[in-house]
């Protein structure tokens, strides 16, 4: 269930979360509840087995659902060491 919240922000920090959101094709509301999911540490089911560095990225990037963080690492360390 979403609930509206209201909130008082200074004008330039909006100005720049709407630049922010546009530039990584989420909305303000996405990031902004993201955001409190991180805080309160109740995350979702499919960011249970990411690294803390990439729960930090979180709200920046959209991962796809079949995201593998495990075997990037490992393709990117093969390509690295080739």
């Amino acid at each position: 269930m979403t609930t509206k919240l209201t909130l008082t922000v200074e004008k330039r920090v909006i100005e720049k979360a709407k630049v922010f959101a546009k530039r990584t094709g989420r909305s303000l509301s996405e990031i902004i509840e993201s955001y409190l999911e991180q805080l309160t540490n109740e995350m979702p089911a499919d960011q249970k087995g990411l690294s803390p560095k990439l729960r930090n990225l979180i709200g920046s990037i959209k991962l796809p659902k079949d995201f593998d963080e495990d075997k990037m690492k490992r393709e990117h360390l093969q390509r690295k060491h080739q």
